[in-house]
């Protein structure tokens, strides 16, 4: 894609909200009120700045993760989406149905109640060695965000990230860098 009118301008290091890469780049538009729209020397898309809101298209909390299924490639994208875009209380909702579907993914019966879900999953060692109490904080503020009125925070949303990037790392990444035998 080639941009119309593009100027010089101060140069700026950024993650870019489209490509995930770290750049710098001198090419894009200001306005007058100070807002500028850079974009990327990588992908070519445009990041926003301005009138004190936070860069737009926002970064994706979080790293991709190898070998999932598609459904929880999806869910987990979303989920990062959401955050990325201010919205931490879905985030986080999403981070509670990413541990559903990761437990029927790995045999559980679909339809029981959210804890089954979570003792599934340590029962049948899907859960690393101390790793409970990081899975059960999923489950719980998850729980919160469904059934209580506040809202969550940015840092709920990158927690929740964290801990399920984590779980799915150990169970669908990691496994499949092993050399067969």
């Amino acid at each position: 894609m080639s941009w119309v009118n593009i100027a010089g301008i101060v140069s700026k290091q950024f993650k870019c909200g489209f490509c995930n890469n770290t750049v710098a780049s001198s090419r894009g538009y200001y306005s007058s009120e100070n807002q500028h729209i850079y974009v990327c020397s990588h992908c070519s898309n445009p990041t926003y700045w301005g009138n004190g809101k936070p860069q737009l298209p926002g970064i994706l909390p979080g790293n991709n993760v190898a070998h999932l299924p598609q459904d929880l490639e999806s869910l987990y994208d979303e989920a990062r989406q959401c955050a990325a875009a201010g919205a931490f209380t879905g985030s986080v909702l999403l981070c509670r149905k990413l541990l559903m579907n990761i437990g029927v993914s790995q045999g559980a019966a679909e339809g029981e109640a959210f804890i089954s879900y979570v003792n599934f999953l340590a029962d049948a060692g899907y859960i690393p060695p101390n790793g409970r109490g990081w899975v059960d904080h999923i489950r719980k503020k998850g729980n919160e965000a469904t059934h209580e009125i506040a809202l969550m925070t940015q840092d709920d949303a990158h927690e929740l990230l964290a801990f399920a990037e984590m779980l799915m790392k150990f169970i669908y990444e990691f496994p499949s860098k092993v050399p067969s035998a």
